[in-house]
């Protein structure tokens, strides 16, 4: 992986080629130098549907930070059990 930045007009601009010009994802891979792999994931940011793939990808973020409150939540609840049986235990 070269780590190699590309800027966002350049990414928008083989999206388009790829799109609207009706080139191969291979062909202009090899043109610009990029691999296709990464035309791909600049078609689901850049392309026709990206806004779907947005929403999927806000949706995926807010399941994944439910899901990190949820375990905290039960973490909390299963220490405030324990010390609830360890003072009824104790006030007897």
């Amino acid at each position: 992986m070269s780590g190699q930045r590309y800027p966002e007009e350049f990414k928008i601009e083989a999206v388009k080629q790829v799109t609207d010009r009706g080139h191969s994802v291979a062909d202009v891979a090899e043109r610009l130098g990029v691999t296709s792999h990464s035309i791909y994931n600049w078609m689901r940011k850049y392309g026709p549907n990206a806004a779907e793939h947005k929403a999927k990808s806000d949706d995926n973020e807010r399941v994944r930070a439910l899901e990190k409150e949820l375990k905290r939540v039960t973490e909390e609840r299963d220490i405030l059990k324990k010390a609830a049986v360890y003072f009824a235990s104790q006030s007897n």
